[in-house]
């Protein structure tokens, strides 16, 4: 798909994208050849962008595209850069100014990691650091400013924000109200949202309680996997509204064996104290 997006050229909108792919204009190549044809945007225009695209495509360089194409559009770039890509969530203590990071997961399409504050937190820098693609669900206003607070650093990957990609599709109701407009079943953890979520933790703090911790844990680890198989709806959907070629769309993913399980006696305990 990324080699037909044109519409991150200066001039180039949907329509005129959408009217040069029905001309049989349907790659970079073929734009180049037809460069003369655009009226609002100049050949050395055209040339150029593409010129850029192809480099930044060639140096393995997704940042180029998440810049150049709006946030509603970077689904744009997931099967070329899918080798380089994480999905991430993280858990705190709460809303506050002084809250922490609690636990952190991150997923790479195969293997699951899992970070805790206190135990190994500080790990998850250099592992993240392997990635050029970070896929979130409002990210861009929560996940990533936390943790760059928390670590004070500064996150370089791209941002692929799943938040306004699905918004695009009518998708409403935050990551849980989107899981169900995509027919994902949370199973066991139905109904534990991040109010939950920091409950568990203060079990976990104040009883030193595993049973909590590996719940928060598989709570934060759904999350996170979940959202590679919304990415894939995402872009399935896009490719068929944009009446693209079937061929170009994805398969869905299988989900990765479970690391954690949650215990329904210590939710159950917890809500009973709580609710």
């Amino acid at each position: 798909m990324l080699y037909s997006t044109f519409c991150h050229i200066p001039g180039i909108g949907y329509s005129t994208e959408k009217k040069l792919w029905n001309e049989g204009i349907d790659s970079w190549q073929r734009l180049l050849e037809c460069r003369d044809r655009i009226s609002r945007v100049s050949p050395h225009e055209i040339e150029n962008v593409l010129h850029l695209s192809a480099e930044a495509l060639a140096a393995d360089n997704p940042t180029y595209f998440t810049q150049n194409l709006k946030t509603r559009d970077s689904w744009r770039l997931f099967p070329h850069f899918r080798h380089v890509t994480c999905f991430l969530d993280i858990e705190t203590s709460g809303l506050r100014e002084d809250a922490e990071i609690t636990t952190i997961a991150l997923y790479d399409g195969e293997q699951v990691r899992t970070y805790i504050n206190g135990e190994n937190l500080e790990d998850f820098l250099n592992d993240v650091d392997q990635f050029k693609v970070m896929v979130t669900y409002n990210g861009i206003s929560f996940d990533v400013p936390f943790i760059e607070r928390h670590f004070r650093t500064r996150l370089t990957q791209a941002q692929l924000d799943l938040r306004f990609i699905l918004a695009q599709l009518g998708f409403r109701g935050g990551l849980k109200g989107c899981e169900k407009l995509a027919g994902i079943n949370r199973g066991t953890l139905d109904g534990i949202d991040g109010a939950f979520a920091v409950l568990l933790w203060r079990e976990f703090e104040r009883y030193n309680d595993r049973r909590a911790l590996e719940t928060l844990l598989a709570y934060n680890i759904e999350d996170t996997v979940n959202l590679e198989r919304l990415l894939v709806e995402a872009y399935n959907r896009n490719i068929r509204l944009l009446e693209r070629e079937p061929s170009l769309e994805l398969d869905y993913p299988n989900p990765p064996p479970l690391l954690y399980v949650p215990d329904l006696e210590t939710v159950r305990k917890i809500k009973q104290a709580n609710y």
